[in-house]
């Protein structure tokens, strides 16, 4: 496996493989991985004849006040992992090296990225578009891997890709669960034994709108409400958002005719959780 921190070097290596005519997969991650991870990495493997993981925490994603420095990271962990699965090629840049002195471009993605986690963290989907922008052109892809447990990231992704023409397929992957439900994430560690299960109660809010429709109810506000006050029930949680949208367009749902995306963002202690599921 080879562990490349500069571009020029990833470049020339996947121009030598794709003169091979061998298909590359790329996984970006910011590094911690976990299961969810994981299961990108199997599907990459599986559907190409490379796979290149890039592990790079991205300053320009974090806010001001968020965990930047803090953010768990466990690099010779990381290899490890990727090593036993096989991996071909790891993309680990400095800083500097994806940012040089004088860098002056942003990739902005309207509509998608203003609510949800685009509202109570301005500039992230801005971070998040041009670094992956800067991931696909660096390592010419042909199919890149982002779970669905991050919807809006993903669906910011799929626009500005078609919107760009850049000849790359995205592919989500379902959210990965641990034993108990709670949607695997590098920020679990921060969590308590106390915290963890009232956690869960992002995981078992889906039970309360299920039951909420098996009854008829179709007022959004209604069941946002509901679900609220079944997680604010628990020690320990914060709602940043409880969120009803188009699964789509993202937009706000008021009247529920057809289906919909549940969106969460809770903290738990300092952990900031999200999660989320299509009825």
């Amino acid at each position: 496996m080879k562990i490349l921190h500069k571009i020029k070097d990833v470049r020339n290596f996947v121009k030598e493989e794709k003169g091979k005519n061998k298909s590359i997969g790329l996984v970006p991650t910011m590094g911690f991985l976990h299961q969810g991870h994981l299961e990108l990495v199997n599907k990459s493997l599986a559907d190409n004849d490379i796979t290149v993981v890039s592990i790079f925490v991205n300053p320009a994603q974090f806010g001001p006040n968020e965990d930047f420095e803090s953010y768990p990271r466990d690099f010779n962990r990381d290899i490890s992992l990727l090593k036993e699965k096989g991996v071909d090629c790891v993309f680990a840049p400095p800083v500097d090296e994806m940012y040089p002195e004088n860098f002056a471009t942003k990739v902005v993605v309207r509509g998608l990225t203003e609510t949800l986690c685009g509202n109570k963290r301005p500039g992230h989907f801005e971070g998040v578009a041009t670094v992956v922008t800067k991931l696909l052109n660096i390592t010419d892809a042909d199919r890149a891997y982002f779970g669905k447990k991050d919807y809006q990231q993903l669906k910011v992704i799929e626009r500005f890709v078609k919107d760009l023409n850049i000849n790359t397929k995205i592919k989500g992957i379902p959210i990965v669960r641990e034993k108990d439900g709670l949607a695997v994430s590098s920020r679990n560690i921060y969590l308590s034994d106390d915290e963890r299960k009232s956690a869960l109660s992002l995981v078992k809010s889906f039970d309360v709108v299920q039951n909420l429709l098996d009854e008829g109810e179709r007022d959004a506000d209604v069941i946002r409400e509901r679900v609220i006050d079944f997680i604010s029930g628990f020690k320990n949680t914060n709602i940043d958002y409880v969120s009803i949208v188009d699964p789509e367009t993202l937009e706000y749902k008021g009247l529920i005719e057809d289906k919909f995306l549940l969106a969460l963002a809770v903290y738990v202690g300092k952990a900031r959780l999200i999660d989320n599921k299509i009825f």
